[in-house]
């Protein structure tokens, strides 16, 4: 199935991009791709985003195969006959599976991409955040459409 690929090919760039940095730089190097703007900085994080829950890796196990198996369910229940719902679902799944790769794997989730906003520094994040939070947005533009369609 399409989304299904969708979340295996968000894994496989999440874990290889996250692979590159972790082997070409320490922690806490920062590359200057756009000054100002973007960087490429490697930093560790064992807690969530803004590193919240920090040190709480029983606690984001579950979490993690909670939300995979709702999200499977639903993508399996509805997700594969709607292209939006299938779309957010498999960002979300595979969002899911690249952090929870590294948490299993490292004790701690690889971080790297780093944008400034004017003078915020963002917090730093990875692709498979990125995936989530786009994955979250469409599942939130799918419900507002879905909902006017059933009025």
């Amino acid at each position: 199935m399409i989304y299904y690929a969708l979340a295996i090919f968000v894994v496989l760039l999440d874990q290889i991009s996250k692979y590159v940095v972790s082997h070409a730089m320490n922690v806490g190097d920062n590359i200057p791709i756009i000054p100002n703007v973007f960087y490429i900085t490697s930093l560790r994080n064992s807690g969530a985003a803004w590193s919240i829950l920090e040190g709480r890796m029983l606690f984001f196990y579950i979490i993690s195969i909670v939300v995979l198996v709702v999200v499977i369910y639903y993508m399996q229940k509805l997700g594969r006959f709607k292209p939006l719902l299938g779309t957010s679902l498999g960002l979300i799944i595979g969002g899911t599976l690249g952090n929870f790769i590294d948490r299993l794997l490292h004790g701690q989730v690889v971080d790297f991409i780093h944008v400034y906003i004017g003078s915020y520094s963002y917090p730093i994040f990875n692709l498979a955040d990125s995936a989530l939070c786009i994955g979250a947005v469409l599942l939130l533009i799918y419900s507002i459409v879905d909902s006017k369609k059933e009025k």
